[in-house]
């Protein structure tokens, strides 16, 4: 896997989670998301096949933000579940 596709997934994952409410930096530094579960995290994220759709939905909700992760997103359940432990 290229390290530009490496890049793009883990801004989506970056984005997906600013767009639920969740800072991936300091879930981290609290020790919610270890530095391995939010590689995995991208790592999954590479292995979705909407991308492009993602992008779209993302931009479709940056500024009002949403309650929950598209179906499709293979990180919604670790995403919400960093929102209720903030």
């Amino acid at each position: 896997m290229g390290q530009s596709i490496l890049k793009r997934h883990a801004a989506l994952v970056d984005r997906m989670a600013t767009t639920l409410g969740v800072d991936l930096e300091e879930a981290t530094l609290r020790g919610d998301l270890p530095m391995d579960d939010l590689a995995e995290a991208v790592l999954r994220c590479a292995g979705c096949s909407n991308a492009d759709g993602c992008d779209h939905w993302l931009a479709d909700h940056a500024t009002t933000g949403a309650e929950h992760a598209p179906d499709y997103c293979r990180n919604a359940h670790q995403l919400e579940g960093l929102r209720a432990v903030r």
